[in-house]
């Protein structure tokens, strides 16, 4: 297998430059484990906050190296699960969709590198004067929550700032990256490595329902929607700019351009929705994956996932890049 050296696999001590995303609800500890004994990092997703369940999916991942990632205005009501999470001395903690700053000091102090995900150049600037160590350029192209910027201007465009404002700063890509085309790419648009969700949404470790799995492998990255229909079926109450792109189904397509009547008919229907989500129905619950589950084919193991991306990337890289130069 190739191996891709750069900032961040010397930096992180790891093989490959491949983060799996920390997926709320799907990405637990065999999930992460895989990916990290296949030479990358996988992370640990903290979610909305369920201590009992984080501990589970540590344990899950025994004793193999992880990350943790928080949706951080939700630990901002719990933020004694950070606590937790940096009693496992995880690899790296993630922070998405949130001021970072009221948990950067008890990060640094317990010397963990601290990423942040960031959906503009605003929120880049917030996490260098919070002291992360990796920023994620995240694009809308991306499954789950994020907003409106595209990975390939904004990946270049958050490299050129680091690198005038703070170049010890490592920059992942992330959003439409499912394969070594797209590690290859970000790899040439400045980014150190990439950050990558749906392609492990669509792993065997992934907890994930194989009907939901299944569905996904008829989609296309033209069937998917951003929406804030399965917030509020979820009663999660996001904050604004963020929504979730998910694929269309019966349920999108039912509610879309109704958001205030889901909201008014809440009490019948957040129950129909959490037992769907539960049975895994990819009708009437959301199957969360971004336009990059256009590229996906197959439901391998993470670890397979890892060794095509990079292979890909490298032959892309180096002899396919050779015939470019005359």
């Amino acid at each position: 297998m190739a191996r891709l050296v750069t900032r961040l696999t010397r930096q992180l001590g790891i093989d490959h430059p491949v983060l799996s995303a920390p997926m709320a609800l799907a990405a637990g500890g065999a999930l992460a484990a895989a990916v990290t004994r296949a030479g990358g990092l996988g992370l640990i997703g903290g979610g909305y906050g369920d201590g009992d369940w984080l501990e589970r999916e540590f344990a899950q991942a025994g004793n193999t190296r992880t990350g943790c990632g928080f949706i951080t205005w939700s630990l901002a009501k719990q933020p004694h699960l950070l606590t937790a999470a940096l009693a496992h001395r995880p690899a790296a903690l993630m922070l998405s969709f949130g001021d970072p700053a009221p948990f950067a000091a008890e990060i640094a102090s317990a010397e963990i590198p601290l990423i942040c995900q960031c959906q503009s150049l605003d929120h880049v600037r917030q996490a260098l004067d919070a002291g992360a160590a990796i920023i994620v350029a995240q694009g809308g192209e991306a499954g789950g929550h994020g907003h409106r910027r595209a990975t390939f201007p904004f990946v270049p465009e958050v490299a050129d700032l680091l690198a005038h404002e703070s170049p010890d700063t490592l920059l992942l890509a992330a959003g439409g990256i499912a394969d070594g085309r797209g590690l290859a790419a970000s790899l040439m648009l400045g980014a150190d490595g990439v950050l990558v969700g749906t392609r492990f949404w669509a792993s065997r470790e992934a907890l994930v329902h194989a009907r939901q799995q299944a569905a996904a492998l008829s989609a296309t990255g033209d069937g998917t929607v951003r929406t804030s229909l399965p917030d509020i079926a979820r009663r999660l109450d996001w904050p604004k700019p963020f929504d979730i792109r998910v694929a269309a189904n019966d349920f999108t397509r039912r509610w879309a351009g109704r958001d205030e009547a889901l909201k008014a008919a809440i009490e019948q229907e957040a129950p129909a929705y959490r037992d769907a989500f539960a049975a895994g129905d990819p009708d009437n619950a959301a199957v969360i994956v971004g336009e990059a589950v256009g590229l996906v084919a197959d439901v391998p193991s993470a670890g397979e996932i890892v060794t095509r991306m990079v292979d890909e990337a490298a032959v892309l890289l180096g002899e396919r890049a050779q015939s470019f130069l005359s």
